[in-house]
């Protein structure tokens, strides 16, 4: 559950609470952090300012106690909204004639709100009231944002408004809601735009040049997919599978493939039902070869655990590299999850099985370990995760929970070797798809799921944190094939 999984009034229709401004003051100061890279990772490393101290998430993982703090006066609260021609009523009443969707709230609450000032933090605490969010829960989030934007430096709210709407969907548990979905839906579609140039594009001329279905246009669509880089047999199998589709439903036009590839796309992307309960802590073990941004998805997923209210662990069990083992670190320290590893060179089975033990006893929800990214041999791999998955089972029954391979889609058809070695060395339950965005080779996340039966969770569209998003293979086949709109239903989330 979010943060606020509680009631949300706005959301449900129902009346907004009348009530005065929650009081901020009582929030003490923290030092959360977050997950970026680039121009972003290297703000990160500015030494951060005196007095601060881990906020209370952090301070439950393990982290330091929070210092007292001199935040802004609570009491001031209603007069600065009012000053700023905004009334607690009438906000609440444009709230609640509002369309119930989370960006219209937000547009409401930071209307005239341009930098991050006591406003800010004011209007952010009367709308996690009006949802009816726990107090404690609420100043919690408003201090752990407030603090981060301040390492970031940031000063303008249009330097972070997509980052706080992604943080807010998480902690309210609203990343399904249609407006989130729609953005999404954007950032998969400005994802695959290289790809989708290539492929769209010749799609479009295909079916433009035929008018009957034959073995010419069979052949041409074949040759399309491999260039998409599926791969020889990939797009062998999915010709066949669209020319049988194409029988049993009687289509003769090659206008209409277009809406049978659709159909495809979507079952071949279908994930299977799976049993989701497990015995707390869940463990999730990520492998992958080095390079793929193994370590930095380890750490947005613990961030969106976190986000959403639970105490997150990281081990380091790839103790085959050094920098490996400081640089998770670095991203545990920055999401606010605890953190375990031994020196370079030690077995990576002992970390795990200490990791596993430290979870148990402080009452951890997620174990994220991670283990070496070498692929001398399919024999030593096998012995090694072999080795990690035993001790980790001894410990707590049932565990690893997940498995998780990282694939780079920037490599092509080597990533589905990768995955057919992984799976046959390690065993494999779901697959993340990192750097989509750079790539003109989207089209392997279709032939790893068709030919590996492998289901992808998560993609990576983007170096900044809400750039990690929930798969949707609808979403993904529109985007790929250049339809506009999102479709309906639940995005896929682990």
């Amino acid at each position: 559950m979010g943060f606020f999984s509680a009631v949300k009034k706005l959301f449900g229709g129902g009346a907004a609470p009348e009530t005065e401004t929650p009081d901020v003051a009582a929030a003490p100061e923290t030092s959360s952090g977050t997950v970026s890279s680039g121009a972003d990772a290297a703000r990160e490393e500015r030494p951060q300012p005196e007095g601060s101290a881990a906020s209370p998430a952090v301070a439950q993982a393990g982290g330091p106690a929070p210092e007292a703090s001199v935040p802004p006066s609570a009491d001031a609260a209603p007069a600065a909204v009012a000053a700023d021609g905004e009334g607690m009523q009438a906000l609440t009443l444009r709230l609640r004639q509002a369309e119930p969707r989370l960006s219209v709230w937000l547009d409401i609450v930071l209307d005239g709100v341009e930098t991050a000032d006591d406003l800010l933090w004011q209007r952010l605490t009367f709308l996690l009231s009006a949802l009816e969010t726990p107090a404690a829960e609420a100043s919690s989030f408003v201090e752990d944002f407030r603090q981060w934007a301040r390492r970031m430096d940031y000063r303008y709210v249009a330097d972070f408004r997509s980052e706080l709407q992604y943080r807010l969907a998480l902690a309210l548990d609203m990343e399904d809601e249609e407006d989130e979905r729609s953005r999404l839906f954007l950032k998969i579609s400005q994802g695959l735009s290289r790809t989708r140039e290539q492929f769209s594009r010749g799609l479009n001329a295909l079916f433009a040049s035929h008018g009957e279905l034959d073995d010419a246009f069979w052949e041409e669509l074949e040759e399309l997919f491999i260039m998409a880089d599926l791969g020889y047999e990939p797009a062998l199998e999915l010709v066949e599978r669209l020319r049988e589709r194409a029988r049993k439903e009687g289509v003769t036009s090659a206008g209409d493939v277009r809406g049978l590839l659709m159909s495809e796309l979507a079952e071949i992307f279908q994930a299977p039902r799976r049993i989701t309960a497990i015995n707390p802590p869940e463990v999730v073990l990520f492998i992958g070869v080095n390079g793929v941004g193994k370590t930095t998805t380890i750490a947005k997923l613990a961030h969106r655990a976190r986000m959403q209210g639970k105490t997150v662990m990281i081990a380091a069990a790839d103790t085959f590299r050094a920098a490996a083992i400081e640089q998770l670190q670095v991203w545990a320290e920055r999401v606010g999850a605890l953190f375990h590893s031994r020196a370079a060179g030690s077995d990576p089975a002992s970390v795990a099985y200490e990791a596993m033990d430290r979870a148990l006893k402080e009452k951890v929800d997620i174990l994220f370990v991670d283990t070496a990214g070498r692929l001398q041999t399919k024999v030593n791999l096998m012995e090694e995760l072999t080795k990690i998955r035993q001790v980790i089972g001894k410990k707590h029954a049932g565990a690893p929970h997940r498995t998780v391979l990282v694939i780079d889609a920037t490599t092509g058809q080597n990533a589905l070797s990768q995955a057919r070695l992984f799976k046959e060395a390690a065993g494999v339950d779901e697959l993340i798809l990192t750097k989509l965005d750079g790539t003109a080779k989207g089209g392997v996340a279709i032939a790893v799921a068709m030919q590996e039966h492998l289901p992808i969770s998560y993609v990576g569209l983007g170096e900044k944190l809400e750039d990690l998003r929930p798969f949707n293979g609808e979403d993904y086949a529109r985007a790929l094939l250049g339809e506009s709109e999102p479709v309906g239903g639940r995005s896929r989330d682990a």
